[in-house]
This record gives structure tokens, C-alpha cells and sequence, in this order.
């Protein structure tokens, strides 16, 4: 929108006016996440919007685990999905929720439909049930429709107590089996399921399903607005039954955008769960992986992400985002707050054959261009340096004007210098590069104006430091790796990690602290591993390169 504002801010602004459904209220939304997996870059738009229009229009946010489905729940995930939150600059104060500290009520409210004659124990099989669905032309059979009320509630009981193998029986809602909405063809609303809970234990063997207790726990908590993604959309008016016929203590409403989509990954948590299952990545922190614990150590910053959806704003209708807009946004961020430094990553040596053997001096330069308040630091400079091997090239290409013999380039803030030649091991490798040094062009400027067409960058040999760099790629090697009719794994990039030991670090970097973040000059931004690296063992992984083509809007 031209303003600014999408669709859900209109909502809001219309309910919250005098006369709206909200007017006189603090808006109260609420963040759900089920604790089956770690938190992607997709559930980061919903818990922007979450936390954001609560922040926004003054009101609250609540986080609540979303946890009726103990299959694959476990502390971990919520730990993990605690600290991503805190990670992207949100808090939820004392509003800390279980959807299973509801399950008392919840079942107490099944109750209540039963005997006001709106739902059933139904005993078809899943399998049953759905030969039994109908079409848009046939409604919807239960043959147990009709049971009558007291046998409902005492079979229910039956099933609560555990009288029942799992899938004996399931409890239903009535409604209208011939309704155009699938939805409202008397879903299950309670099914037996024999596993432990991570919090209650083996108290119940039966538990709500998503579509009953959803409407259930927001109207217990006070929600005004509940947001979620556009495919519940069919699924609403089942959320307004619920909340209408039985006896909560107010009447959420469900508001529905679309889901993020992203090019050359899969955002689907039971597809990352088997990539991290069948160890085909390292685990949900894996740099290479769309999670924002990966992306974290990968070197994202909580700012690119939160300008990355705002960005894209909020629609109704499904998208695709190219992944070089994610890396966009964080290299913007970069560009204006990361420190820089020099490194090399795949490093030859450099001696300067006319530079004195016992003398070092030191430059100064700004740690950050964009920032001043940032200070400077100091550069050690001598006879022999670290050089990418890159630069030098014994025959040159074309329009090749770094080091080769009888050129001159200028190295970093330092001198220009010229190449002389090199030396090669036995199989023809050049092992070091010999250059002379044109001690007038302190600062790298020369004395005669001449013009020096290349820049290198240079670590000194004395004090190096070294470290392992870790350089990644797509995990996937198509956009769309989600196609329907293949196999994603079959688009897994076998190139999408390539780990270099021996690189150099200039020696400022020495005491570099897990999750620092820097630009090295030519390469791109880097960051320490927030797991791996640590004083005297350093690990950087490239979080994104200097420069791309992508421009927004492309």
C-alpha cells in the first residue's frame, strides 16, 4: 500500500475506532509455534506480524507452545524457539503459555458440546472416514451421528480413561456433513493417541485436535486478533463454531496472510528435520540451513531479517522471494555496522626483496568507513607477507592487472610495489612471490602521479593468524527444490560447503569473539562460528558476499 500499511493494519484500525468490535481494548495477539523443530526464516514473518502489531497499536503479545501434538515435541524446541525470539529483539514478559495447560478445560468444553447435542463419539476408522467424506455433490455419512447424548458422554469418558486402543474412536463435532466447506463435515475435534506428553506425562491418552483447541486457548488468553497463514483461511469458520458454542470468555477473530516462500531451499519443518535426521546437514544450526539458528551462525543480523519482511510486506497472495534478497538486506546491514580487517583465504607468500629483513613498521586505518565512532586499529607491515593466490598470475590473461612480472599494484594502505618474479616447487606450484617495494609510495600513493590500476590486500607474515573459513553455497542447486512430481533431496548442492584450513588473519582478529562479524576487504562478510571458533582456534563462515547483481525490484 502506498501508506505503508497492509490489509491487517486496516482491520485493525477499523476494530480498534470508536464502534469497532475492539474499540475500548488492548490488542492482544499471540505467537504459536509448535515445539516440533527449530524456527525458519518463514516463522519469522509470522512472528514479526505477531509481535510487531502488538507492539505497534500498544498492546500485548503472548508466546504460547503450541504442544496438543506430543508425536514430535520436546523441551529442546522450546528452549530453541525461546532463544530465536529474544534473538530478533522480542519479549513476551510473564505471557509464557502451553497449549497444554489447557487441556482440563478443553475437555471439560468437549463435554459441554456433547450435551448441548453438538458432538458425538464417532467409531470410524480414519480410513472410514474418509470413503465416508462425500464429495461437492454427496454430503458426509456417520452412522453415529444420532447417538444419543448420554452414550456420547459416557464412550468419551471411556476413551479419556483409556479403555480404547488408539483409532477405536474419535470425538466429533456436529455440524453440517453436507456443508461446501470439507472443514465443517463433522471434524474430529478429540482423537486417542497413546504418547507421552513432554509436560503431562501419561495423564491423557487423548488430545484435542489443532482445530479445536486453537480457538480454545486464544479466547482463554484474551486474544483479540489471531493471525495466522492463508491456509487456514477454509479452516475460520470451524474457529468461529468453536468459539460460539462453547463458554469462553471471548470471541478472537482469525486473520490469515500468506506464507513465506523462498527460492533454493524447502521450508516445510519435516523436511529440514530429515535433512538434519539423515545427518545430510550438520544439524538445525547448520549455517546452510533456512532456520534462524542457522542462519544466526551463518553471520545474519536480526536487523536484515526483520528489514527482510518488512519489506515484503504482507499480503493475501502467495509469493516467491529470491534468496539473494535475503542476502540483500543483510549485506546492507553489514555494509553500515561490520568492522573491517584483512584476511587471506587461500594464501601464498610475498617477499619484498629491497624491504630491510629486520624492520616492521605499522599503519593505522578506520575500522569502519561508515562508522568513525568505531576508532581505528593497527596494521603490522614487513618483508614477507600473505597474499591471496589469486593475485598473482605468471602469465597474465587479459585484462589481468594484479601481480605478474613487471607490473605494479598498490597493497592496501600500504606501498605499491612491483613484481620481479617467483619461485615454484618441483611440480611447477609457485611457492613464493618476490616483489619490490617503492618506499616513496607510503600510503600508496605514488611520488610521480603515476597510475596504479590494481588493489590487493595483504596479511604480514610475522604476525598472522590463522584460522578456518568455511565457505558456503545454496543448499539446493534449482530455485523451486519443492517441486511436486521430485524428490528434493535429489537437488541437494554437493558444493555448498567448501572448508579452508591455513588461512591468514591479520592480528587484530586474534582475540576475535564467537559471533563477530566483519567485512574482509575483497572477500565479503564473515563471521565468527558462534560454535566452533574461539581464541587461538578461529572459524569464520562467509555469510554473504561483497556484491551481488540483485537489486530490489529485479
Amino acid at each position: 500500500m502506498a501508506d505503508g500499511k497492509s490489509f491487517i493494519h486496516e482491520v485493525f484500525d477499523e476494530e480498534l475506532k470508536e464502534g469497532g468490535r475492539c474499540y475500548g481494548k488492548t490488542v492482544h495477539t499471540r505467537f504459536p509455534p509448535e515445539p516440533n523443530g527449530y524456527l525458519h526464516i518463514g516463522h519469522a514473518k509470522a512472528l514479526e506480524i505477531d509481535f510487531g502489531m502488538a507492539e505497534l497499536y500498544g498492546g500485548l503479545c503472548n508466546l504460547r507452545m503450541d504442544d496438543t501434538n506430543p508425536t514430535k515435541e520436546d523441551v529442546e524446541y522450546v528452549e530453541a524457539i525461546k532463544e530465536d525470539i529474544h534473538w530478533l529483539g522480542h519479549d513476551w514478559d510473564d505471557r509464557f503459555f502451553y497449549a497444554s495447560e489447557y487441556f482440563d478445560q478443553m475437555y471439560e468444553f468437549a463435554v459441554e458440546l456433547i450435551k448441548k447435542g453438538l458432538a458425538y463419539v464417532c467409531e470410524l476408522t480414519a480410513e472410514e472416514m474418509s470413503a465416508n467424506r462425500g464429495d461437492t455433490k454427496t454430503p458426509a455419512v456417520s452412522p453415529f451421528r444420532d447417538r444419543p447424548i448420554e452414550e456420547s458422554l459416557d464412550l468419551f469418558e471411556r476413551m479419556r480413561n483409556g479403555e480404547f486402543e488408539d483409532g477405536k474412536m474419535t470425538l466429533r463435532a456436529k455440524i453440517d456433513l453436507a456443508s461446501g466447506n470439507f472443514n465443517m463435515r463433522d471434524p474430529v475435534i478429540y482423537r486417542i493417541n497413546r504418547i507421552p506428553h513432554h509436560r503431562t506425562g501419561d495423564k491423557w491418552c487423548i488430545y484435542p485436535m489443532y482445530d479445536f483447541a486453537h480457538p480454545i486457548e486464544d479466547a482463554l488468553e484474551g486474544i483479540t486478533h489471531s493471525m495466522c497463514s492463508l491456509e487456514f483461511e477454509a479452516h475460520r469458520p470451524l474457529y468461529d463454531w468453536v468459539v460460539n458454542n462453547v463458554s469462553v470468555p471471548c470471541k478472537p477473530r482469525q486473520i490469515e496472510f500468506a506464507r513465506l516462500g523462498i527460492t533454493h531451499t524447502v521450508l516445510s519443518k519435516r523436511k529440514l528435520r530429515n535433512l538434519v535426521e539423515n545427518n545430510l546437514v550438520s544439524g538445525w544450526d547448520d549455517p546452510r540451513m533456512p532456520t534462524l539458528c542457522g542462519l544466526r551462525r551463518r553471520g545474519f543480523t536480526p536487523e536484515s531479517i526483520r528489514a527482510f519482511h518488512e519489506r515484503n510486506g504482507i499480503s493475501k497472495v502467495n509469493s516467491v522471494v529470491d534468496y539473494a534478497f535475503l542476502e540483500y538486506c543483510l549485506r546492507e546491514d553489514l555494509n553500515k555496522n561490520a568492522k573491517r580487517a584483512m584476511a587471506v583465504v587461500d594464501p601464498v607468500k610475498l617477499i619484498l626483496d629491497n624491504y630491510p629483513e629486520d624492520q616492521s613498521e605499522v599503519f593505522v586505518t578506520e575500522n569502519n568507513p561508515e562508522k568513525p565512532e568505531d576508532g581505528t586499529r593497527e596494521m603490522s607491515f614487513s618483508r614477507e607477507l600473505w597474499i591471496e593466490r589469486e593475485d598473482f598470475m605468471e602469465v597474465p590473461e587479459k585484462k589481468y592487472f594484479r601481480l605478474f612480472p613487471g607490473n605494479e599494484v598498490r597493497l592496501k594502505s600500504a606501498y605499491v610495489i612491483k613484481c620481479v618474479g617467483c619461485d615454484k616447487d618441483e611440480n611447477g606450484n609457485v611457492i613464493t612471490v618476490h616483489a619490490t617495494f617503492d618506499e616513496a609510495s607510503r600510503g600508496g600513493n605514488t611520488a610521480d602521479g603515476r597510475k596504479i590500476k590494481s588493489t590487493i590486500h595483504w596479511v604480514d607474515a610475522k604476525t598472522a593468524v590463522d584460522a578456518e573459513v568455511r565457505l558456503y553455497d545454496r543448499l539446493f542447486t534449482v530455485e523451486s527444490p519443492d517441486l511436486a512430481d521430485c524428490n528434493y533431496l535429489d537437488f541437494l548442492n554437493p558444493d555448498s560447503l567448501k572448508v579452508i584450513t591455513g588461512a591468514k588473519l591479520e592480528a587484530s582478529l586474534a582475540n576475535t569473539q564467537p559471533a563477530d562479524r566483519f567485512q574482509f576487504l575483497r572477500l565479503g562478510y564473515f563471521c565468527a562460528d558462534n560454535k566452533d571458533s574461539k581464541p587461538g582456534h578461529l572459524v569464520f563462515n562467509k555469510a554473504v558476499s561483497l556484491k551481488d547483481s540483485y537489486k530490489p525490484g529485479t
